[in-house]
């Protein structure tokens, strides 16, 4: 969790996993890789950077999993750590980074998945929490196609709007 507490938080942003070139290296989710490198230039250019406002950031998976795509597995193993973390957060918007990351959250928080599908730039009410869907903001997905530098800013853009 970086870098404070869910408690304090109004945006929790959360990931898939720590890479290993970055984040496992520095302990900070999104240090050091491309996907970091989109999210933190996009965050600071709506004012919701952690240095800027008050936003957390984590991953589903506290470890680097192998062929870096975590299995059901890891998944179960590291959902008391997110749903503790999600349990802390008490109002605010969630963004979730990926399918993954999406349905990791809908499952911690006791939810099934078919009531909330994922769908990128969706917004789901769960009580005192908006959850705001997004593909991830990888280097694959980026050199794909499937997410644009435009389509990351759009998301961003409705996070800052509900808050």
């Amino acid at each position: 969790m970086w870098p404070a507490e869910p408690d304090q938080a109004k945006l929790l942003i959360i990931g898939l996993a720590p890479g290993l070139h970055g984040a496992n290296r520095t302990g900070i989710p999104f240090t050091g890789d491309a996907s970091g490198d989109l999210l933190f230039k996009t965050l600071r250019s709506h004012n919701l950077a952690p240095e800027q406002h008050a936003t957390c950031i984590t991953n589903v998976v506290k470890c680097v999993p192998p062929e870096n795509r975590p299995n059901g597995t890891e998944l179960k193993r590291c959902r008391r750590y997110l749903t503790q973390e999600l349990a802390s957060f008490k109002s605010g918007v969630v963004l979730c980074l990926g399918r993954t990351s999406h349905d990791s959250v809908i499952t911690a928080l006791g939810h099934t998945r078919p009531q909330f599908p994922f769908s990128h730039g969706a917004n789901h009410q769960l009580d005192d929490i908006v959850i705001v869907d997004s593909y991830h903001c990888s280097r694959y997905n980026i050199n794909t196609g499937r997410l644009t530098e435009e389509m990351f800013n759009q998301v961003i853009s409705q996070v800052k709007a509900l808050l």
